[in-house]
């Protein structure tokens, strides 16, 4: 041990070739990990960076892949449910009436409660229809009075016309010499056509502008 300890006396700085093996074995070694530190933090550590990201982006596009693979392996099956959404939807648009449509329907509803042998106190269109998206839809107040059964079937009867036609916050009473009085909210549906649907995407892109 004092052998050793011998070794890191009287060193000189200036000249580490001429110390002895275990000093200069030891600067070595320490000349060693420090270059692998300065290596790590002005190089490595930037490209190990860089390989996380690409295992990252490796996963992600792996992920990518496996969906479109599985997308593309079920596009005819795709295909046929997007033939089926198309059908249905073309089902349900053709019961909604278009503008001309619309004084029928409301005779249609009238006549509805007439031929269950209701009376009708109230039958009150809004003034002005309710514009959606692709649809306007028109409330209509609504006040009939007969017996229980009738009243019934005539909710039936507004669910089975072709056109689409929803009663909406009813609300049933007593009226005058024992009938029920029937009150509630009839909407009635139909599309808008090119013309107003053209106008509403320009309205929306005005209002977009402000």
């Amino acid at each position: 041990m004092n052998a050793l300890i011998e070794q890191f006396k009287g060193l000189n700085p200036q000249d580490p070739g001429v110390w002895p093996p275990l000093p200069k074995a030891m600067l070595l070694v320490a000349l060693f990990i420090g270059i692998l530190v300065a290596a790590y933090f002005l190089d490595w550590s930037g490209q190990l960076e860089q390989l996380d990201a690409g295992v990252a982006q490796e996963a992600k596009l792996k992920g990518e892949y496996k969906s479109k693979k599985q997308q593309s392996v079920n596009l005819d099956l795709y295909r046929q449910q997007l033939r089926e959404i198309d059908s249905s939807f073309g089902a349900l648009l053709k019961q909604l009436p278009n503008r001309s449509q619309m004084d029928a329907l409301l005779v249609d509803i009238n006549q509805a409660g007439l031929g269950r042998g209701l009376q009708f106190d109230l039958f009150k269109p809004a003034a002005s229809e309710i514009k959606r998206e692709f649809y306007a839809e028109l409330p209509i107040q609504i006040r009939v009075l007969g017996n229980y059964h009738d009243i019934g079937a005539f909710a039936s009867d507004i669910g089975g016309l072709s056109r689409i036609v929803t009663l909406n916050d009813i609300a049933l009473a007593k009226g005058r010499q024992g009938a029920l009085v029937l009150d509630a909210t009839a909407k009635t549906f139909r599309y808008l056509d090119e013309e107003e649907v053209a106008a509403q995407q320009r309205a929306k892109r005005g209002v977009r502008k402000r």
